[in-house]
């Protein structure tokens, strides 16, 4: 396949590139900073230099052209305020789904949150609310959208300790716990490959489960799974 990574050096993006690129798929990554682009070729992707918060739809669409799907894994990251949860985590899904419409691009797996949409726990303060805000507003516009297969996808809290290969994999609620950043790359993998699986929201934690059998229990010839 050809996948577009877009927030192609994150924690997460980086090991689902260097999964795909290991199979022989064709990855390619959009940063921010050039200076990430050696980062990026250790995976095994193609860097592209594109900043999702200044540049135009057509611009974004140029770099998609051709692909299977887009994987959107850009977020503003730790110690940004707000107004970037907004101008990241919401307002650069947007543009890239716009783009991927505009591009032809028929998969779009959106990395998101848990509890996206909703009002954090007492305490949490206003940058989490605006995050949450920022990633339900973000959900919502791609459920609109008929001309993509979306898919939504919710890690628990991330945790870089090694693979498992084990999760639970459901529409939400499923609880609130960990789910390792290896993990979650190869559960991208396996969503990207099951076509269709589409037009959903996941949460993802680990599990009991091993993740080839979690994503085959929500495909609909096999595991009775259903449009959500």
């Amino acid at each position: 396949m050809n996948i577009v990574i877009a927030g192609g050096h994150g924690q997460i993006a980086l090991r689902l590139s260097r999964l795909l690129a290991a199979r022989g798929d064709t990855v390619l990554s959009i940063i921010r900073n050039p200076g990430h682009a050696g980062d990026v070729r250790d995976t095994g992707a193609g860097p592209v230099v594109c900043d999702l918060e200044s540049a135009g739809p057509g611009e974004v669409a140029d770099h998609l052209t051709g692909a299977d799907a887009v994987v959107f894994a850009a977020g503003a990251g730790p110690g940004s305020g707000a107004a970037r949860k907004d101008t990241v985590d919401r307002g650069a899904s947007v543009l890239t789904a716009d783009a991927a419409e505009r591009a032809g691009v028929p998969g779009f797996v959106q990395i998101s949150a848990m509890g996206a949409g909703e009002r954090p726990g007492p305490g949490r303060g206003e940058v989490w609310e605006a995050y949450l805000r920022a990633k339900g507003e973000a959900e919502d516009d791609l459920k609109r959208r008929d001309a993509l297969e979306w898919l939504i996808l919710r890690p628990g809290r991330l945790t870089d300790d090694p693979p498992t290969g084990l999760v639970t994999l459901a529409e939400p609620p499923i609880g609130h716990d960990v789910v390792t950043r290896d993990d979650v790359a190869a559960v991208i993998v396996a969503l990207l490959d099951a076509r269709d699986v589409r037009r959903r929201t996941l949460d993802l934690l680990n599990g009991p489960t091993r993740i080839e059998d979690a994503v085959a229990a929500l495909r609909p010839a096999l595991g009775g799974g259903r449009p959500g």
